[in-house]
């Protein structure tokens, strides 16, 4: 059985028995929403299919796709292996999730000037910004126009939730910017930017993946908190792992939230709870690797243990994903449930 990147070997093993069906089933539809993607945005204009091949390699975990099969597995009620439904419409909805996370990515390297990407040159380092922004844009454009194939009322429900969640993701990546080198910033107003510019995403994807099994709005509603909650939680771990990772697993630079002022939930905490000598010196090295005057990780981290507070923010992940977990806790105990439970603990427990 093929392994999505976001499980492995070991992982797969521990697996209750319905629930390892469940993810063979995500897999072999994995592999039609990537046909479905690549189908969408193929060009007869050999500079642009060249470009939409590049970002090919840009796929990695392909959380949001698994999360709309799961969540329709979940969602389903279906409790026998080998009656599990996944829907055409949970593929090409699986195929809009991914484009439009994968515009982002395309995007957020042009403003954060980055050079590589899954161990790769980013679109804007082969290309330059100008290309790596309207490929972005055609990704967007490409996923609104695939959601519009989606038939009757459940395509209209689609399209608005998916161009309300562009809003939001821009919207957040707006309020990050207006925040970018603000040594203030406080918990609160970065969980905010969290949820728009990272979780909003995944939280629709889940809320849509459920839908299209056909369950109410309510019972919709739960599957996005469960989104929401697990998509904070990610976006902590890409934190600490930008902090303590290990560069050849991550697959691209470490550290670059320091070097381009933007604050993560560590350095928050830390700042916060460190005596005024410990701040003001950890605020000049902040600001000395912002203007890239100093190799500053082991201070940083030796900073950043001296008030715990790699340990606080790996503890906020661990909790935020109980939340999620949570919000499902009223589903019927079904192999797509137990995949999804597995799923939410691998969000803190990755190493990339």
């Amino acid at each position: 059985m093929p392994v999505p990147s976001s499980f492995e070997a070991a992982d797969v093993a521990e697996l209750p028995p319905g629930a390892a069906d469940a993810l063979a089933q995500v897999n072999g539809a994995l592999r039609r929403v990537e046909l479905t993607f690549d189908e969408a945005l193929r060009s007869d204009l050999p500079p642009v299919q060249h470009l939409v091949r590049h970002i090919e390699a840009y796929r990695g975990k392909m959380l949001r796709p698994q999360l709309v099969l799961a969540c329709g597995l979940a969602a389903s009620g279906h409790s026998k292996p080998g009656t599990l439904p996944i829907r055409p419409e949970h593929i090409v909805i699986g195929a809009v999730c991914e484009m439009i996370h994968m515009a982002t990515l395309v995007h957020d390297d042009v403003l954060d000037e980055a050079d590589v990407r899954r161990r790769g040159a980013t679109v804007n380092r082969l290309r330059g910004n100008e290309a790596a922004v309207i490929l972005g844009d055609y990704l967007f454009s490409s996923a609104y126009r695939l959601c519009s194939t989606l038939p009757g009322a459940e395509g209209q429900r689609s399209a608005l939730l998916i161009g309300q969640t562009g809003m939001t993701l821009c919207s957040g990546e707006l309020l990050q910017l207006h925040h970018r080198g603000n040594f203030s910033l406080d918990e609160p107003t970065y969980l905010r930017i969290v949820e728009k510019k990272t979780a909003s995403l995944i939280g629709a994807a889940c809320r849509l993946g459920a839908l299209a099994s056909g369950v109410d709005a309510p019972t919709g509603d739960c599957f996005n908190a469960f989104g929401v909650s697990l998509g904070i939680a990610f976006q902590i771990q890409d934190d600490l792992l930008d902090l303590t990772g290990n560069q050849s697993v991550v697959g691209k630079p470490l550290n670059r939230d320091a070097e381009l002022g933007k604050l993560t939930l560590p350095v928050i905490h830390h700042l916060a709870h460190a005596d005024p000598d410990r701040r003001g010196r950890t605020l000049l090295l902040l600001k000395q690797v912002s203007e890239q005057e100093t190799d500053h990780a082991e201070h940083l981290l030796n900073a950043l243990a001296s008030t715990g507070s790699v340990d606080y923010a790996r503890d906020r992940a661990v909790r935020l994903v109980e939340e999620a977990r949570s919000s499902l806790v009223d589903l019927p105990e079904t192999p797509g449930k137990q995949l999804l439970m597995h799923m939410a603990q691998r969000v803190v427990a990755r190493s990339f």
